[in-house]
């Protein structure tokens, strides 16, 4: 398997052409990158460091470690150096609570909408569900394969990305329902659960492109980050416990949940000093 053709099942076209790019850049300027281990990692991510931006560094360590687990997957090694480095002294961009979307806006998302054809309608209500009920990033969804998908029990196992853990989530009532009649009504044997119109597995393009016909009943910015932000958002709000959250997040490490709490508070506050100022 070819190294695009591996990025392309789990990311979007714009995100497989930037990771590209850096891991061409990174294994012209050094050689026998397929047997590096950790330090010799490090070594090349303290270098980019002194001449790059923080989301620039970000996005070139996340090609780096797709471009291992690709020499993993394919049988070239059979570890990934670079799948330990965080990052923390780099602050990502902080979550802006003015941005999500509460508990009732969601539920706008999630109702149905007519469509030509019957199955596409039914797929849509699929998607949103997903991103809504389980708060999958677009990556998940399109990997979820038919064997995921447990109806008697009513759950559905869900393959993290580079930055989520595999896990296990329960079904909603409705869902059942509607992933039993979808199934029911495909006349395709493909393996992947979610196919667009030519019967090919949906593509992450065809997901953003669903979620833009939502964006005219809202004045904030719909995408499926901020839709994922706002169910773990109010998850924390209602007091859930934070190790379920990350839990049902797939967070590999708990500071990430607590960031959601953390703009919780400082909302809070902020607030707090905006109508009871301290004089």
């Amino acid at each position: 398997m070819k190294l695009e053709t591996y990025l392309e099942q789990n990311l979007q076209k714009s995100t497989v052409k930037n990771y590209l790019y850096e891991i061409n850049k990174f294994t012209l300027l050094n050689r026998n990158t397929e047997h590096y281990n950790y330090k010799n990692v490090m070594e090349y991510v303290e270098t980019i460091r002194k001449n790059y931006e923080p989301a620039s560094i970000i996005r070139m360590l996340s090609a780096l470690k797709k471009y291992y687990d690709y020499l993993v997957n394919t049988g070239i090694r059979k570890d990934n150096p670079a799948r330990a480095i965080q990052l923390r002294d780099i602050k990502k961009k902080p979550i802006q609570l003015q941005d999500l979307f509460t508990d009732n806006e969601l539920q706008k998302l999630l109702e149905p909408r007519k469509e030509r054809y019957k199955l596409l309608e039914k797929r849509n209500q699929i998607i949103m569900g997903l991103l809504v009920h389980q708060a999958l990033k677009i990556g998940e969804i399109i990997q979820i394969k038919t064997t995921d998908i447990f109806l008697e029990k009513a759950q559905i196992s869900i393959t993290g990305t580079a930055q989520t853990n595999n896990r296990i989530l329960p079904l909603k009532a409705e869902q059942i329902l509607l992933f039993y009649n979808y199934l029911e009504n495909r006349n395709h044997t493909s393996n992947y659960f979610l196919l667009n119109k030519l019967n090919s597995p949906i593509t992450g393009e065809d997901i953003n492109y669903l979620i833009s016909t939502y964006q005219n009943q809202f004045t904030k910015k719909l995408t499926s980050i901020t839709i994922r932000q706002s169910v773990i958002t109010n998850l924390l709000t209602k007091g859930n416990d934070l190790r379920m959250i990350q839990e049902f997040a797939g967070h590999k490490y708990l500071d990430t949940t607590e960031k959601y709490k953390q703009t919780g508070i400082k909302a809070l506050q902020n607030a707090i000093e905006k109508h009871h100022p301290i004089q």
